[in-house]
Formats: C-alpha cells, sequence, structure tokens
C-alpha cells in the first residue's frame, strides 16, 4: 500500500514525533527484506512495494518545520508553480469545450486579477482548488 500525508507539517510536533518512529519502523523492516514484523506490538504482513509520501507547503502561517529525524526519513522533490493556462485548458476540453485555450486564458486571467485585487480573507481561494 501506499500512502499519501498533504500537508504533512501542519502536524503538531508531538505526534510528528510519534509518526518519525513509526515511518523508521517500517523503513528498517523493509530494509531487512521480511515479510513480517513487529509494528505497535501487532505483527503485521510486509509488502515490499509499499510506500510513504508527504507534502509540505513551507513558510505558510500554521506550518511547522520538520525534526530532523522526521527529514531524515523522506527525499526532497522540488516542485515547480503549475501552469494555470494548461492545465484549465485541458479540464475545459474534458468538458467539451472547443475554444479551450481561449476560455483557459481568460479564467487564467479572472483569477489572477481577483487575487490581487479583491481582500484576502480565508474563504477566498483562486489557485487550482477554484
Amino acid at each position: 500500500a501506499w500512502a499519501c500525508f498533504d500537508e504533512f507539517n501542519r502536524i503538531e510536533l508531538e505526534v510528528l514525533s510519534v509518526v518519525a518512529q513509526q515511518v523508521l519502523t517500517i523503513q528498517i523492516a523493509l530494509s531487512a527484506k521480511v515479510e513480517r514484523f513487529m509494528f505497535e506490538g501487532v505483527e503485521i504482513r510486509l509488502r515490499q512495494t509499499c510506500n510513504a509520501f508527504i507534502t509540505m507547503n513551507p513558510g505558510y502561517a500554521g506550518r511547522s518545520e520538520l525534526p530532523d529525524n522526521l527529514k531524515a526519513l523522506f527525499r526532497d522533490v522540488a516542485m515547480m508553480v503549475p501552469d494555470y493556462g494548461l492545465i484549465s485548458a485541458i479540464t475545459l476540453y474534458s468538458f467539451g469545450y472547443l475554444q479551450a485555450p481561449d476560455m483557459a486564458r481568460k479564467l487564467v486571467m479572472t483569477y489572477k486579477l481577483c487575487s490581487e485585487q479583491l481582500s484576502s480573507q480565508d474563504h477566498y481561494d483562486y489557485g487550482m482548488r477554484a
């Protein structure tokens, strides 16, 4: 099984410490190539293809820095800002729009202007979720 934990750095530090120990236990079992291992006092079967992934948005309010012992268990992957125009066009094509690139360009500009000119409140979201 694979698990992806989104916005992992929003979890409280005390919980992150426990998670770090659990992930380390799984990684040690994986490197030993065992079929079964003890996890939290229970013997469970281990699939060698299992993996855990985390996403983080550092620098935002309410986010914490990961402890070093937890950082060591995951690899960094660099991300870049997505092409909102291309994503919008593909989404519009999937809904049957024939002039998707033109409409996508207008949508992206509308959301950009909204995010720049309207008041910033928590209930406004002009990113990809919109």
